[in-house]
This record gives C-alpha cells, sequence and structure tokens, in this order.
C-alpha cells in the first residue's frame, strides 16, 4: 500500500528523548550519577538544554531498563544494586555472551572476530600499562560489547548493552577497588584465542570462568571491612 503524502513525515535520526537517555545512562554508567541520587527535572531539564517533556520521555525509558526507579510520591532515583544484583548481572551477562560466541563459531568468523577484539584487547593492555581504571572499564565495556555485536544478534546486542551498564553500576557502587589489571587482561586475552581457535567448550570455560571471577572480586570487596581511619 502507498501512503498518502500527509500520512508520514520525515524523523530525526536520533530523537531528542533517546538522545536524553544516552546521556543519562552514560552518566549512571560512570558514576557520575551515583546509585540512590533523585533526579531533579527542573535541574536536569536545565542542564541538558532540553524541556521537561523529552526529559520525562528519557527516564521512562531507564526505568524500563531498570536503571532508574521511580517512587510514588518521592520521584525518580538511580536504582541502588546490591550482591544478587551482582550475581544476576553476571548469569545474564553469561547466557547473553556464551549465546553470542555459539553464533560466531557456528558461523565460522571465529578467527576474524578474534582479530577484531584484539583491537579492543590493545586499548585494554593500553589502560593497564597507564594504570588508567576509568580507562581500563571503558576498554572492558567496549571489548564485550563488540564480542556479542559480532554474533549478528540485534536482540542479543540490546540485552548485552543494557547489561554492561548494570555492570558498571555494579562496579561504581560495590567494588572498592579496580580489579588486577594483569588478571583482566589476561583473561580477555583467553577469550579472544578461544575464538581464534574455534573451541566453543573451551570459550564457554573461559567465559564461565570469567563471570565468575567478576563476582568473587565485587561482591568479595563488598563484604570486606573498611579501614578504619586513625
Amino acid at each position: 500500500m502507498i501512503l498518502g503524502g500527509g500520512e508520514l513525515e520525515p524523523v530525526n535520526r536520533e530523537s531528542t528523548p533517546a538522545l536524553v537517555a544516552d546521556q543519562l545512562r552514560r552518566a549512571i554508567m560512570r558514576g557520575t550519577l551515583t546509585a540512590g541520587t533523585q533526579l531533579g527535572e527542573v535541574e536536569l531539564a536545565s542542564r541538558l538544554g532540553v524541556s521537561r517533556g523529552p526529559l520525562r520521555e528519557a527516564m521512562q525509558r531507564l526505568i524500563a531498563e531498570g536503571l532508574l526507579r521511580s517512587q510514588r510520591h518521592r520521584g525518580i532515583f538511580v536504582r541502588e544494586l546490591d550482591e544478587d544484583d551482582v550475581r544476576d548481572v553476571y548469569t545474564a551477562r553469561l547466557a547473553v555472551e556464551q549465546a553470542a560466541g555459539q553464533l560466531i563459531l557456528a558461523s565460522g568468523s571465529g578467527p576474524s572476530v578474534a582479530a577484531l577484539l584484539t583491537e579492543s584487547l590493545a586499548a585494554l593492555e593500553d589502560a593497564a600499562r597507564i594504570g588508567d581504571s576509568v580507562a581500563l572499564a571503558d576498554a572492558d565495556h567496549a571489548f564485550h560489547a563488540a564480542l556479542v555485536a559480532a554474533s549478528g544478534s540485534p536482540r542479543l546486542r540490546r540485552m548485552a548493552d543494557g547489561l554492561l551498564v548494570e555492570t558498571r553500576m555494579c562496579l561504581a557502587a560495590l567494588q572498592r577497588t579496580a580489579p588486577p589489571a594483569d588478571a583482566l587482561v589476561a583473561e580477555h586475552r583467553q577469550l579472544r584465542d578461544a575464538l581464534l581457535a574455534e573451541d566453543p567448550e573451551r570459550l564457554a570455560a573461559v567465559l564461565r570462568e570469567h563471570m565468575a571471577d567478576a563476582v568473587d572480586r565485587i561482591v568479595g570487596a563488598h563484604r570486606a571491612p573498611r579501614p578504619v581511619a586513625g
């Protein structure tokens, strides 16, 4: 069916609410908006240079994604994550990334994806070498996002995008110190090498160990007694 000229109008490539949601998501991911922070519409709209309508729509998107929570008669807050959330996030990430790995290996593109991931691995190595914890977290995020994107599944990619933001929230809220950089680089190198070797069992095992190590590190750090100021 051919639609009449007045029935559809051109739209911007990316809407204002989507752009605002991206900004808020990035601020939450990087810890600029910390867990438990209440979001004031007037202040945020002013800082972002938008009206309150698009801001409200953007916040509703992030509520649906589980990054914000709405409390009746009180307002909207950045979600607070606990140990159960950490375990759940990494359980879901394991399922998504194992599925992505299976698709990659089934398509015979393991070596080419491994070559792609070598670029992300180089950024991880650079961040480790200079001791930049933020760059290290960014490179870690980029590595896993690239892995899932290479599967060619848009649904896995959407799930991974949300889970990776929640991962950064877990790290910001519960992890007191940066992970051992050398160990993190070694784990990602093992993931890349498993794809290069086109070994599904090895890839699955490395992913399981990688996610389990992350949970142990974050939960263990959260439970450790805080040093007493002397």
